[in-house]
């Protein structure tokens, strides 16, 4: 009778230790489909399925059953508000929300969050802008003193603006915020009910294409690096440090995928998103206005330091315990499994202004597709020939003289030098200061193609 007891309790046990080890593992990930430097941690590896792919299936989750769940938001707040609930473990953010993200965990008595890898950058912090109505008879910043400029409220362009309003000396209650998604800050542009709008990565670059919008303020301005990157809840990265080591995994598998052809991806993007591929080219193409890097950088850590002061400055964020919160354990034992050498690749970042570039331009043809060419001079003599005749121009691309980064053709101001060529520039005002210093002329992108001849 005894030894049946005993028997039959070591069959319940074991029972017991079997579900527990056959226990389902939720993966929350918090993402935005409509900020393409979120895109690596995000719809990328959604639609591909690649956290699938690199999540553990041995030792301790021999047995486990895997619940990978997306939830896709407009903008990094409400991904805050849902981690801050236990309804998501991971967020994938912009560099100001991520840090509220951290300060908002680290102001409860018990709950954190770790920044463990980054997404993507743009060295001189192209990606958030301020965009009026493409009408408006406003070219600078200044000019909206006492007007209202609609934001998405704790995104990065939230922040770039209380950064640039700083900057030029203009108080919060010197001009009206209204707190206004990404679609509808944009139509309200188009339909010109709003004196201005500020977004991040693509929306100023959509309202460009177009051709609702026109910049009045770009990041770059700001000078500051513009960063996207992962976050998780402690409690999940310390129960479950092998999933979030298989997330990166999957992000650097997801920058690969990008990388090899930057045209297809900005296809397939545009059929996940619904955002022009064109818009999406501007971004993930050589060159383009984001760098695909999951790494952890010494100096993404004194950008995020002093984006957080800005914010401090302004009353707009508790405090917050850098040591604590940024963590770059998970990024390098992701790329140790990998085989992938992490010291150097945490020690490169893509600077555009010294990229050197055989492609100086580039024409999207309906037909055709990409065609690059050696100089914008080539390239307008092209984009003039296939307007002639009649044949479909998709967007063209050329890169900021100042800054190295990308941008359509169509929207940059160019300035034409005593030998004829031209260089191409993202703000007026520069192009300007190189006429004077050079006796050449400042024309838009209309005016080149009617009167430049190829060089």
């Amino acid at each position: 009778m005894k030894i049946g007891s005993y028997t039959t309790i070591a069959l319940l046990v074991a029972g017991l230790l079997t579900t527990a080890e056959a226990e389902t593992i939720r993966v929350g990930i918090g993402h935005q489909s409509m900020c393409t430097d979120t895109y690596l941690g995000g719809i990328i590896l959604k639609e591909l399925k690649l956290i699938d792919k690199h999540l553990p299936r041995s030792g301790k989750y021999a047995d486990a059953q895997f619940e990978v769940d997306w939830k896709d938001y407009e903008s990094g707040p409400p991904i805050t508000n849902m981690m801050l609930a236990n309804k998501l473990d991971f967020g994938v953010m912009g560099d100001y929300p991520l840090i509220v993200n951290g300060a908002k965990f680290q102001a409860t008595s018990s709950l954190r969050t770790l920044y463990v890898a980054g997404t993507g950058y743009n060295l001189y912090g192209s990606g958030n802008s301020i965009v009026v109505p493409v009408k408006s008879d406003t070219y600078t910043l200044e000019e909206l003193k006492g007007k209202t400029i609609s934001v998405p409220v704790g995104s990065a362009a939230w922040g770039m603006l209380v950064k640039a309003l700083q900057d030029k000396n203009i108080t919060l209650d010197q001009v009206t915020i209204a707190n206004q998604s990404p679609p509808v800050g944009a139509t309200n542009i188009a339909q010109g009910k709003v004196d201005a709008h500020a977004d991040f990565c693509p929306w100023s670059e959509v309202m460009e294409f177009r051709e609702t919008g026109r910049k009045v303020y770009d990041g770059t301005e700001a000078d500051v690096p513009y960063l996207h990157g992962v976050v998780v809840r402690q409690d999940y990265a310390e129960q479950y440090p092998e999933v979030v080591v298989a997330f990166i995994k999957a992000m650097v598998e997801a920058a690969e995928w990008v990388k090899k052809d930057p045209a297809h991806a900005a296809s397939m993007l545009e059929q996940w998103t619904g955002i022009e591929k064109e818009v999406q080219y501007l971004y993930f193409s050589s060159g383009g206005r984001l760098t695909l890097d999951p790494t952890i950088k010494p100096k993404w850590v004194e950008a995020l330091k002093f984006d957080h002061s800005v914010l401090a400055n302004a009353k707009l964020a508790p405090p917050l315990d850098f040591e604590q919160w940024i963590t770059d354990r998970y990024v390098r034992q992701a790329y140790t499994d990998l085989g992938l050498d992490y010291e150097a690749a945490v020690a490169f970042i893509l600077d555009p202004k010294k990229e050197t570039r055989e492609i100086q331009a580039e024409i999207w043809q309906a037909a055709k597709g990409i065609l690059p060419y050696p100089s914008i001079n080539a390239m307008i003599k092209v984009a003039s020939e296939l307007q002639a005749s009649g044949q479909k121009i998709n967007a063209t691309y050329v890169y900021d003289q100042t800054t190295g980064i990308k941008l359509f053709g169509k929207t940059a101001f160019y300035v034409k030098g005593k030998d004829g060529s031209l260089t191409a520039f993202l703000r007026k005002p520069d192009a300007a200061k190189q006429a004077e210093q050079s006796n050449g002329e400042v024309m838009d992108f209309t005016t080149a193609l009617a009167h430049v001849t190829p060089n």
